[in-house]
Parts: C-alpha cells; sequence; structure tokens
C-alpha cells in the first residue's frame, strides 16, 4: 500500500515537471520565434538584399515616409507587412517566393527589376485594394484628418474617398516609390491602357 502511495506521488510529481518542462519551452519557442519574425520586419533586414536596396529604398529614402516634418518614418514593413498576427504569418510564408526568386537572381540587377517593375508594382496595389489599404490605415484615418491642415481639393477627395468606393491605394500608388507614370515603358501599348485605366481612376475620385 505504501509502495502504491509513493509510485502515485512519483507519477504526479513526474507529470507536472512534464507539463512544466513543456510550458517552459513553450515560452522560450513562442519568444524565439516572435523575436526571430519581428527581426525580419526591420529596414535593415529589408535592405539587407542589393535588390532593394539599390532600388525600392533608394527611392524611399526620398518619399515623405522616409522624412517629414513630424520626423514620424514608415518603414517597409509598415506598408508591405500586416500588424494583425494571423494575416503576418500569412504574408511571411508567401515570403518563401520571393526567396525562391532570389535564388534564381529574377531582379538581381537594375535592369532586371525594371523590367519587372510594373508587374511587381500592380501586385502590390491589387493586394492593398484588396484589403481596402488596411496598412495604410494603421497609421492614416479619414476620421483623424483636419480639414485645416489640409489642402482644398485634398480635403474633398478625401472626405468622398470612402462614399464613392475609392480607398488610399486607389490615388497614392506613387507614394514611397517612383511616380506611377515612370512605371511603364514607352513602348508598351498594354501598359499605356492600363496607365489610361489608372488615370480614369484618379479622375474618379476627384
Amino acid at each position: 500500500m505504501t509502495w502504491l502511495t509513493d509510485h502515485k506521488r512519483w507519477l504526479l510529481g513526474a507529470s507536472f515537471l512534464t507539463a512544466g518542462v513543456f510550458f517552459i519551452a513553450g515560452i522560450l519557442f513562442w519568444g524565439a520565434f516572435n523575436t526571430g519574425m519581428e527581426a525580419t520586419n526591420t529596414l535593415n533586414f529589408c535592405i539587407s538584399c542589393h535588390e532593394m536596396k539599390d532600388t525600392v529604398y533608394a527611392e524611399y529614402t526620398k518619399s515623405i515616409h522616409y522624412r517629414n516634418r513630424t520626423g514620424v518614418r514608415a518603414v517597409c514593413s509598415d506598408c508591405h507587412v500586416p500588424h494583425p498576427w494571423f494575416y503576418k504569418i500569412i504574408r511571411k510564408v508567401q515570403a518563401s517566393n520571393e526567396l525562391y526568386h532570389k535564388l534564381i537572381g529574377t531582379v538581381s540587377t537594375p535592369e532586371k527589376f525594371e523590367a519587372h517593375r510594373v508587374e511587381l508594382a500592380q501586385r502590390v496595389w491589387a493586394t492593398m485594394k484588396s484589403t481596402d489599404s488596411r496598412e495604410c490605415r494603421n497609421c492614416h484615418s479619414f476620421d483623424a484628418m483636419s480639414q485645416d491642415a489640409q489642402k482644398a481639393t485634398a480635403w474633398r477627395r478625401h472626405s468622398t474617398a470612402a462614399e464613392k468606393g475609392k480607398t488610399c491605394i486607389d490615388c497614392h500608388q506613387g507614394i514611397a516609390h517612383k511616380d506611377i507614370t515612370q512605371f511603364y515603358p514607352d513602348d508598351s501599348q498594354s501598359a499605356v491602357e492600363d496607365l489610361k485605366n489608372l488615370a480614369s481612376t484618379l479622375e474618379a475620385a476627384k
């Protein structure tokens, strides 16, 4: 009887010890996982590839998101990585495709990058459109906009955008990189048609 009682105590103690080990291991894994994931959201990580540093980063440093009167800087991940954890994980999984193209050198030179610029830009615009410019809205809100701080035209467009079914990216494609008119090669008829469509979108937002 005494042996049985001691055996039960040993099993109970071993169960608590095992549970404790798994609990601590879980905390350590979760902390390491999130730390690693957040490390991939830093500006230094994003521009560690020369494909980014020599192209879109150079453009970004000349934009208002990089340097402005308030001193608030939005880095790559603020615009291109969702903040909600679930959607962030999905985006990180999707990034594995970008690693593949890094390995095969799809945009390894400025010339290659320019050849794919239209495709890359349109893909980003389509994503932002599909999420109602979710990443823009992490910092910008129609409700928080001041009429006095905006030009009359900007205020009119912003105040009626939602009613017209417009979202941020419909009018602000070139806010951090090249102006949209520079995305299109002069000899591409299909690109000209795309640009006309974009121009129509901007006009409709007035």
